[in-house]
């Protein structure tokens, strides 16, 4: 047995952890968490896939403030395509891929919800 002293949004907590040896337990417990990470990254690429290009969705509400990309361009995995402002930051949003801007959907002043497709990337 291992004690911690863990503070939690400003709250101690004294925490008493026990070691288990390697047995059929742990490898269980490790497949378990890993089993629900797996379905939820499969559904956010298959949709993007059938529609015939990779959708660019935002990641939190907000305004859009700037649009860096228009449609036809090419871009790299990691260029800008529009800024975001979310709690008074501005949030860059990103290309998940390589490819060439299909369409822009959103305009400078425009709201924006978690989810919304911003862009779409033919890649």
């Amino acid at each position: 047995m291992k004690r911690y002293n863990i503070t939690v949004n400003g709250s101690a907590y004294d925490v008493t952890v026990e070691e288990l040896d390697a047995s059929a337990e742990t490898p269980a417990a490790a497949a378990a968490p890993a089993a629900p990470k797996a379905p939820k990254a499969a559904p956010k690429a298959a949709p993007s896939g059938a529609q015939g290009g990779v959708k660019v969705e935002a990641p939190m509400p907000g305004t859009v403030v700037d649009v860096k990309a228009k449609v036809g361009d090419k871009v790299k995995n990691g260029d800008d395509i529009v800024i975001v402002e979310a709690m008074k930051m501005e949030n860059s949003i990103p290309a998940p891929c390589d490819g060439t801007i299909a369409s822009i959907n959103v305009s400078k002043g425009d709201s924006v919800n978690t989810g919304t497709v911003i862009a779409t990337i033919n890649a």
